[in-house]
């Protein structure tokens, strides 16, 4: 799909905001009728992948503009102190899916399947999907799944996703010209992409698929996963008049990869002479994206009854090409994916329902992505069959502060990079390192390989002030609540 077709679908699809008697299932009014609600919000939630959380205009970001999200931001409330489940993707999808943070949800890292897939969820897990599913809607995930290989327990359609259509497999979303993707269990092929051919960019066959289901439940509940793949590695766009914008603009570092006509498997990124062009044009069709799926809701009279949310799965990456130092991708913060700084982990969190969710307002109340299980259970009058380590925000979004609970810790944990674990508790946050094979060991101060980095956020949000020699006492209590949060997991081991 060229970008002149992406601008006139949405030019075609009227800006105007029909307005609609309609209720929803949050809010004071919906709290006498949970579960009974006639007329149930709408739900789409949009993660973006490997976006940080200076890669949007709204947010500070000055070599691109994103006016769309922007546009969805000025609609709704901002949260400027929430954070991914995990640095990297799988694990972090994993705590959004099941409600439970990194060192609950089954998946704590990217474990990779041959040929196609990543570890699955097990069997039975009680998912976003399922809950949805039970409530009466309609479920559909559109891009990266990356939580169960094809035909295993922890695929799509096996937690309670009715329609699937993208990349099972998150090594396999590396490619933006794929050979095939898959439609629900069926593997769709895309003839034009074979043998390292370019001919179809996957991202907008994929948007395609998913404005078709909005648009096609738009009369009944449905509750919408977009997991984008934009803007992760590698760096490419399709050549129109997005890439045009940005060529020529930046002080470019060539990237050589291993190109499409080397091999058509996932074994690396291609080449790219403007890899900074090629990221920022893929964060406008990112945005373009976001643009086609509001003005689609807007269009079908369901502005006031479907609430949009937008964040991503964790911070910024370095692969391929990107320079997330030249962007500032991470905003204000110190680190990228796959660091437990908060350049690695804090992203924005937007949620747009007019009538609802008042216009431009900000929030710095501390959320995370383990929270949308108990907020859309709330949403959607579901009594949650287990104990979810998130909290509704549905309270903060909504204006009424004086029922929001508070997290009184957040817990992180990642098994790459040696291993490392993360707290906190309120302006106080605790990194642990050089976990693998040592956890047990957690806490002592003079074991070969372990060491620990105490911040104090409220004063120090770039984490350059180690206070852990100055502040020991905080610096065990914290990794108390470590140990007490993390349960072991064979799959997935320090």
């Amino acid at each position: 799909m060229k970008t002149e077709h992406l601008k006139s679908l949405i030019a075609a699809l009227p800006s105007s905001m029909m307005t609609a008697a309609l209720l929803s299932c949050g809010g004071t009014q919906a709290e006498e009728k949970k579960g009974t609600c006639e007329n149930p919000l709408n739900v789409i939630y949009i993660l973006a992948d490997d976006m940080g959380y200076g890669d949007l205009s709204c947010t500070g970001q000055q070599r691109f503009s994103t006016p769309n999200i922007d546009r969805l931001a000025a609609q709704g409330i901002t949260f400027t102190q929430h954070y991914a489940g995990c640095p990297v993707s799988a694990p972090s999808r994993s705590c959004l899916m099941t409600g439970l943070n990194v060192g609950h949800t089954p998946i704590r890292g990217n474990k990779e399947i041959d040929p196609e897939g990543q570890h699955p969820l097990p069997a039975g897990t009680y998912t976003l999907g399922r809950m949805f599913r039970d409530a009466g809607y309609v479920t559909g995930a559109f891009g990266k799944w990356g939580l169960g290989y094809p035909g295993s327990e922890g695929a799509p359609e096996k937690m309670g996703i009715d329609r699937f259509f993208g990349y099972n497999c998150q090594r396999q979303s590396h490619r933006y010209y794929p050979e095939h993707l898959w439609s629900d269990t069926v593997k769709y092929v895309i003839p034009e992409n074979a043998a390292g051919a370019c001919g179809r960019y996957a991202p907008d066959i994929i948007q395609k698929e998913a404005l078709d289901f909005i648009r096609e439940n738009s009369g009944r509940p449905f509750f919408t996963y977009l997991a984008y793949t934009l803007p992760h590695a590698e760096l490419i766009s399709p050549e129109d008049t997005l890439l045009a914008r940005y060529a020529g603009q930046y002080e470019e570092r060539p990237y050589k990869g291993i190109d499409y006509a080397e091999v058509t498997e996932p074994a690396g990124y291609c080449s790219n002479d403007e890899p900074y062009a090629a990221f920022a044009s893929m964060m406008a069709r990112l945005d373009a994206y976001v643009g086609q799926v509001t003005a689609l809701v807007d269009s079908l009279g369901l502005t006031e009854n479907t609430l949009i949310i937008f964040t991503s799965d964790n911070g910024p990456h370095r692969e391929g090409g990107a320079n997330p130092d030249y962007f500032l991708s991470y905003g204000p913060f110190r680190g990228v994916k796959r660091d437990l700084y908060e350049g690695g982990i804090r992203l924005p969190m937007i949620a747009r329902l007019p009538g609802t969710i008042a216009e431009g307002t900000t929030s710095d109340r501390i959320a995370t992505m383990y929270d949308m299980m108990p907020t859309f259970a709330e949403i959607t009058g579901t009594e949650l069959p287990i104990t979810s380590d998130g909290l509704s925000v549905w309270p903060e979004m909504t204006g009424r502060e004086d029922e929001q609970k508070t997290h009184e810790t957040l817990y992180w944990e990642f098994h790459e990079n040696g291993g490392t674990l993360a707290v906190r508790e309120g302006d106080w946050k605790v990194i642990a390192f050089g976990l693998n094979g040592r956890y047990e060991h957690l806490g002592e101060t003079d074991f070969p390989g372990l060491r620990y980095e105490l911040y104090y956020l409220a004063e120090d949000i770039h984490e350059d002030h180690n206070l852990a020699d100055r502040y020991p006492e905080k610096v065990q209590h914290l990794l108390e609540i470590a140990r007490r949060t993390h349960v072991p997991n064979e799959n997935f081991l320090f």
